[in-house]
């Protein structure tokens, strides 16, 4: 279907997308506004598309996909004002440059331009990466110190308390060596509250 040069005004009409069995579909050098219609890949056979030279705006529907992938052969969408970043199907298609340019606002391959996002697409996933390591290693350093914690409260349980648990004997002599030295603390206590009271008396 071939209306080009036809100075054709408004908007790409939506209907035309149930044209399933179109080959070729030549809308250029019109008057053509408004944004292509997002169900463009419906058209299953369609060999040729050509919708040069309009005042077409917007991004490039996703649709067009399953058409780069499969049919599509010939496409010319050059001197629009079409904007946003090119699907990444176009970098391995046979549509060079010229099928794009004169769209100030596209960017990414095959065109010289890249889009200012690259480079943080690029880092996210190291960056994620990077965070998700560090995590893991957190996690490493948080499950060694419980371990040690729990190693240390068991050696110190068994080493000091555990025997005096177990040996009867060397319980009484623990206890024993408590009282021998609370009895020596109070005395030592006593003695020193006296000097203190020796001395205060004498001043």
């Amino acid at each position: 279907m071939d209306l080009s040069s036809n100075n054709l005004v408004g908007f790409i009409p939506e209907e035309l997308t149930s044209l399933s069995g179109l080959l070729g579909l030549n809308l250029s050098h019109n008057h053509l506004e408004g944004s292509i219609p997002q169900r463009i890949g419906e058209l299953k056979s369609l060999e040729s598309f050509d919708i040069s030279n309009n005042q077409l705006s917007g991004t490039i529907p996703m649709s067009m996909w399953s058409l780069a992938m499969a049919t599509l052969s010939h496409l010319n969408l050059s001197y629009n004002n079409l904007s946003g970043p090119l699907p990444k199907v176009y970098e391995v298609q046979p549509f060079d440059s010229t099928s794009f340019t004169g769209n100030s606002l596209l960017c990414g391959a095959p065109l010289p331009k890249n889009c200012s996002g690259d480079d943080e697409l690029h880092q996210i996933p190291t960056s994620t990466s990077n965070v998700d390591h560090d995590s893991e290693e957190d996690r490493y350093e948080k499950l060694w110190f419980c371990l040690v914690v729990m190693l240390g409260f068991a050696m110190g349980f068994w080493g000091v308390l555990g025997p005096l648990m177990l040996n009867k004997s060397w319980r009484r002599a623990y206890f024993r060596y408590v009282d021998e030295a609370k009895d020596w603390i109070f005395v030592a206590v006593a003695v020193k509250m006296r000097s203190w009271r020796r001395w205060e008396e004498v001043m």
